[in-house]
C-alpha cells in the first residue's frame, strides 16, 4: 500500500508517540538545550499545520509548517521512522509544506536543524534549501545548522 499524507491533529496518541520517538533521536544527538522541539500541543495552535504520513494506518512521518509572520514560514517537527527512512517519506512531507507555504503568499521559509543530521540536510538541499546564518530568535550555535529557501508567490 502506497504512503498516504493528510493533515491531522497532533493531539492523537498515535502523534504524540511519534513525537515522543522524535525527540528521543534528537536528544541522542544534541544536548538539551539546544534541541527546539515544538510539543503536540504548541503543533495542535493554529498557526501551525501537521502533516502525518501513513502507511495504511501505521503513521510513519510527520512535518509541520509554523508561520511567524505572513511572509515567513518554518519547517518544524520533520521525522520519518527509521524503516521508512530513504523511500521518499521525508521529500513528500516537504513537497507538502513548500507547496501550502507557496499557495498562502509565505515567500521565506526557514529551519533549525541539528549539526549531526546529515541525511536532513541531503533532504532539504535536494527540496531547494541554502544553508545560511541563524534564523529568527534561535541562538548562533555550533550544534545548530540553519537553512532557508526564498519562494515566488502562488
Amino acid at each position: 500500500m502506497p504512503v498516504t499524507l493528510a493533515i491531522e491533529s497532533p493531539l492523537q496518541d498515535e502523534v504524540r508517540t511519534l513525537i515522543a520517538e522524535l525527540n528521543t533521536v534528537l536528544l541522542e544527538l544534541s544536548p538539551p538545550e539546544v534541541c527546539y522541539h515544538l510539543t503536540v500541543e504548541e503543533m495542535a495552535e493554529p498557526t501551525v499545520t501537521v502533516w502525518i504520513a501513513r502507511d495504511g494506518d501505521a503513521i510513519v512521518g510527520c512535518g509541520a509548517l509554523k508561520r511567524h509572520c505572513e511572509t515567513t514560514g518554518e519547517v518544524k517537527r520533520m521525522f520519518t521512522r527509521p524503516e521508512w527512512q530513504g523511500q521518499g517519506v521525508g521529500r513528500r512531507i516537504l513537497g507538502e509544506i513548500v507547496a501550502t507555504a507557496q499557495r498562502e503568499g509565505i515567500t521565506t521559509l526557514v529551519l533549525e536543524t541539528g549539526d549531526r543530521h546529515p541525511a536532513a540536510w541531503a533532504v532539504y538541499e535536494k527540496a531547494g534549501f541554502s544553508r545560511c546564518g541563524p534564523v529568527l530568535d534561535y541562538p548562533d550555535s555550533p550544534y545548530s545548522v540553519f537553512y532557508q529557501k526564498q519562494l515566488s508567490a502562488a
